[in-house]
């Protein structure tokens, strides 16, 4: 399977949304965008838009959680949002959910951000 990755911009948030399955062909896609958006004039905060993932393994873990570093090493705000059920329970069995913030809305995501 392959990941296509969208991105869009709602104010200062950057909104990274992949489609698909992120495993270890397809993570470092997902990489390369999140390196591209903190790194080329970082916004106030990226939402990695997971609605539309229906599968995540390992190495797409390893990727927000190294984005997810990066971005609180440059101060920008990043969180995953709008999980399906799947990759939700893979986050909480993994401890990803205390690791980075998890929120149910790319709206509520926005507005977090934006505070």
């Amino acid at each position: 399977m392959r990941s296509d990755i969208s991105m869009r911009r709602e104010d200062d948030v950057v909104i990274v949304a992949p489609v698909g399955e992120l495993d270890a062909i397809t993570s470092p896609a997902l990489a390369d965008v999140l390196d591209d958006v903190l790194f080329s004039g970082p916004p106030r905060g990226v939402v990695v838009d997971l609605a539309e993932v229906s599968f995540c393994d390992s190495r797409c873990i390893g990727v927000l959680v190294s984005a997810y570093r990066q971005a609180r090493d440059i101060g920008v705000g990043l969180v995953v949002a709008e999980l399906q059920q799947q990759v939700n329970r893979l986050f909480v069995i993994a401890g990803i959910d205390q690791v980075m913030p998890i929120i149910a809305s790319v709206d509520s995501a926005v507005i977090s951000l934006n505070d």
